[in-house]
C-alpha cells in the first residue's frame, strides 16, 4: 500500500510502479485526491484518515506499507502502530533525525512481528548511506565522518514544509562523540570538492547523522549541502528570528506560501539532472578516505530506491527490526540502482 499516493513523490512513485509491473493499492486522507489518479493508472484504492491504515492494511491484504505522507513527524508513529497491527513491512521516505531515532528505537518489536522498519527509503539517505558504508569499509576504526551533496531545481511542497518546520525546532545539529548536538544554522562552512567541481557548502542537520550513525557507528558526523555565498550569509545573519519560525501563525503563513509558490522539479529537470555526493572518514592516525558518488536527481532516485527496496523485501531475505538502506541491503546497493556512480579513493597517510 502507497499512503499519501496523491502528493508530488507519492504520484511519481504510483506511475513508476505501473511501469514497472507493480501494482500498489493507493492511499491517502481525500476521495478527489486518490480516487482520479488511481483511476488513471488502473490501480485499486482506499481513502482514509491515518488513524485507520492498521485495519485497512489488513483489509487490503498488504504485506508492506510505503509512506509518502509527511511531515514525517506527524504520520511515522501511527504509521508504524499500523504496520505491527498488519505484520507488514514499513519503508518512508523520511529526512527527519526524530523520525529514524524514534523508528530504530522499536527494533524490538518489528523483531518480534517479524517485519522490516526502514525509515529512509529515498534521497538522500540511500546514496548517503552506502557511500558512508563504504568509506567505513575502507577505513575500519574511523572515527569522524563528513558527507555533503548538491542538488539541483526546487523542493516539493512537502520538503520545504518539513525543511521550515526543521529550522525552527532544531536549528542545526552534528554528532560529536556519539551524540547529536544542536548548533547554530549553518555552524561549520567548507569547501568540497565534487565529482564535477569545488563548491561551498554549510553544515545542516540532515538525517544522516541518524542512519549513518547506525550503519557505521562513527561516533563524530557531520552533514554539508552545496549553498550560494549569499544565502549562507543570510542564514546566518537570521538565526537570532529564526525561533519565531515556531509560532503556529508564522508557520501557517510560510506553509501558505508554498501551497502557491513551490512545486517540484520539473521532468525534464528529473530526467537530466545529476546529483553530487562527497564523503570522507578519517581515524585516530589521521589517515583518511575519500568517495564521491553521482546520482539522478533526488525525487527521481526516491522513486527508484522505494521501489525496489520494496521489491526486495516483499522478495523476503531481510533480517526483521529496524534497518537503513546499508544494513538491510548492504553497501553496494546504489550501485545497482540505474545512474548511479560510487567511487571510493585510496587510503591517504597521515601528513
Amino acid at each position: 500500500m502507497l499512503y499519501g499516493a496523491n502528493g508530488y513523490t507519492g504520484e511519481l512513485t504510483a506511475a513508476r510502479a505501473v511501469e514497472i509491473g507493480q501494482k500498489p493499492v493507493l492511499a491517502g486522507r481525500r476521495e478527489e485526491a486518490v480516487r482520479p489518479l488511481a483511476e488513471r493508472l488502473g490501480l485499486p484504492w482506499r481513502a482514509f484518515p491515518i488513524e485507520q491504515l492498521g485495519a485497512e492494511l489488513v483489509a487490503a491484504g498488504a504485506k508492506a506499507l510505503l509512506l509518502c505522507a509527511g511531515p514525517f513527524s506527524a504520520t511515522s508513529a501511527q504509521a508504524v502502530e499500523a504496520c505491527l497491527q498488519a505484520r507488514a513491512h514499513y519503508v518512508d521516505i523520511t529526512g527527519e533525525i526524530s523520525v529514524f531515532e524514534a523508528v530504530h528505537r522499536r527494533d524490538a518489536e518489528a523483531k518480534e512481528a517479524g517485519i522490516v522498519f526502514l525509515p529512509g527509503g529515498g534521497f538522500d539517505v540511500v546514496p548517503f548511506d552506502c557511500l558512508a558504508a563504504s568509506l567505513a569499509r575502507a577505513l575500519p576504526g574511523a572515527t569522524h565522518l563528513e558527507l555533503a551533496f548538491a542538488g539541483h531545481g526546487s523542493p516539493s511542497k512537502g520538503t520545504a514544509k518539513t525543511t521550515v518546520e526543521g529550522l525552527a525546532k532544531v536549528g542545526g545539529a552534528v554528532r560529536e562523540n556519539g551524540v547529536i548536538r544542536r548548533v547554530p544554522v549553518a555552524w561549520k562552512v567548507v569547501d568540497v570538492r565534487f565529482r564535477d567541481e569545488t563548491r561551498l557548502c554549510m553544515s545542516i542537520p540532515w538525517g544522516d547523522l541518524a542512519t549513518a550513525f547506525v550503519s557505521t557507528k562513527i561516533p563524530n558526523i557531520v552533514v554539508y549541502m552545496a549553498m550560494p555565498k549569499r544565502q549562507i550569509r543570510a542564514l546566518r545573519l537570521a538565526r537570532p528570528v529564526l525561533p519565531l519560525l515556531a509560532l503556529g501563525p508564522v508557520q501557517r503563513a510560510i506553509k501558505r506560501r508554498i501551497d502557491k509558490k513551490v512545486s517540484g522539479p520539473d521532468a525534464e529537470t528529473r530526467r537530466t539532472a545529476r546529483t553530487q555526493l562527497w564523503g570522507r572518514v578519517r581515524d585516530a592516525a589521521g589517515r583518511s578516505v575519500e568517495g564521491t558518488l553521482v546520482t539522478p536527481e533526488g525525487y527521481a532516485l526516491t522513486v527508484a530506491s522505494s521501489l525496489e527496496i520494496i521489491r526486495r523485501l516483499l522478495a523476503g531475505g531481510v533480517p526483521a527490526g529496524a534497518h537503513t538502506p546499508a544494513t538491510a541491503f548492504g553497501a553496494d546497493f546504489i550501485r545497482q540502482l540505474e545512474g548511479c556512480d560510487l567511487q571510493v579513493g585510496a587510503l591517504k597517510k597521515a601528513a
